[in-house]
């Protein structure tokens, strides 16, 4: 299928006329302001200088060397745990622990419109596939969606309880979200009408849709995998945890004919799923969870995946071979939160330092480093035909970089 072909909706129909009416604990900061107060206290000593010494330099290491951004937007005032921006215009979405999320302009940072009503962290915004409406979920399952060219009129809002995952359809009006209960549910937007994929009473921790737009692959937080079927709403395979991971499944990824299913674990395992169930693993069990995986760059001569460790590796894969390529090289590897595939044969990583990095999937050698986050990148996006990266951090800022050009 085409890029520019969206896949048919999972109901089988095309959309209908919109309804019109419708803890982060024990940082360096913490440290060295408990420190500080003991000292006044009276009760330093050599070793209470030796900690604050240390805390104190692990505060100034946070703080960027340079800002590569292009620009920075500083509404929000906590964490910032998930962004997006728009298919067409030059918007992004942005939520985080402050129960806010904005919209805001790309070029200038304006702010163009706030989302309000949310009483708890915001975990999961995003622009559906044509960017008619913006969608914003809280931890607590508080979901709303926007209609944007209304002037951001609200047209749908739900709860669901505790919520894991949100994302749009990628060529639909329709809406999808995981629970910390199991259960998947499915909207069509506005209008609402739902569907419901069963769980199993264990978190759905991941979604990730075939490429055709017609199944949902889920990882549990028990380590199963499941496909569903968004529309007979019936499950077409199903990895138990005994013949997978043993643990929660943090990210999982599609290959580009929807026969090929990379997950990764908390429990540091990856594995290759086929259309019958489970083809090899690339890494065993580790006491570092794989926090990113990709599999499939377009229209590359292999078929290769990308996986990300929470110890700050990044390891090109050969799928047919089932074994490793190349290791990305990093002098200093700090952990992988996310993963993206860009253009020029280039795979870019998130960090837990504060650091956005591309590496060249062919020979893993090291092709950018942006700087300017204080902070964890909790999430990136990317936006292909303007080449602009959107990052979010715990440092409360989210930035738009433009991608460094290839020499």
């Amino acid at each position: 299928m085409r890029e520019n072909t969206p896949p048919a909706s999972p109901y089988g129909l095309e959309d209908d006329e919109e309804d019109e009416e419708l803890i982060y604990v024990g940082d360096a900061d913490e440290v060295l302001d408990q420190l500080e107060n003991e000292a006044y206290d009276g009760d330093s000593d050599e070793d209470n200088d030796e900690e604050f010494d240390e805390a104190r330099g692990a505060r100034s290491s946070r703080q960027p060397v340079r800002d590569d951004a292009r620009l920075t937007f500083k509404k929000h005032t906590a964490p910032l745990f998930c962004g997006a921006l728009h298919p067409t215009e030059d918007l992004a979405v942005t939520g985080g622990e402050d129960d806010k999320a904005y919209v805001w302009d790309t070029n200038t940072g304006e702010m163009r419109f706030e989302v309000t009503n949310h009483s708890d962290s915001i975990i999961g915004v995003g622009f559906s596939h044509d960017g008619t409406f913006v969608a914003t979920g809280d931890i607590s399952g508080y979901i709303q969606v926007f209609k944007i060219s209304q002037s951001y009129r609200k047209v749908w809002e739900f709860t669901v309880g505790d919520m894991c995952a949100l994302r749009w359809h990628s060529g639909a009006h329709v809406l999808l979200a995981g629970t910390e209960s199991g259960e998947v549910y499915v909207w069509r937007i506005p209008s609402g009408d739902c569907k419901v994929l069963q769980g199993h009473g264990v978190k759905c921790e991941t979604l990730e849709l075939t490429h055709d737009g017609k199944k949902l692959a889920v990882g549990y937080g028990d380590g199963h995998f499941k496909l569903w079927d968004l529309k007979t709403n019936a499950t077409i395979m199903e990895v138990p945890p005994i013949a997978g991971h043993s643990a929660n499944i943090t990210s999982l990824a599609i290959d580009q004919e929807n026969q090929l299913f990379v997950t990764g674990g908390e429990d540091g395992s990856v594995c290759v799923i086929g259309t019958t169930g489970v083809l090899g693993m690339l890494m065993g069990p580790s006491e570092q969870s794989v926090e990113a995986v990709l599999v499939d760059y377009p229209n590359f001569e292999l078929k290769i995946a990308a996986t990300g460790t929470l110890a700050g590796k990044v390891t090109i894969w050969d799928i047919a071979r089932q074994a490793k390529r190349v290791e990305c090289a990093d002098e200093n590897p700090t952990g992988i939160t996310r993963m993206l595939w860009l253009k020029d044969y280039t795979v870019c990583a998130g960090t837990l330092g504060g650091l956005i990095k591309g590496w060249d999937v062919r020979s893993g050698a090291s092709r950018f480093t942006l700087s300017g986050h204080s902070d964890d990148v909790q999430h990136i996006a990317y936006h292909k035909e303007k080449n602009i990266i959107l990052s979010v951090s715990e440092d409360a800022t989210s930035k738009i970089f433009e991608v460094p050009s290839i020499v």
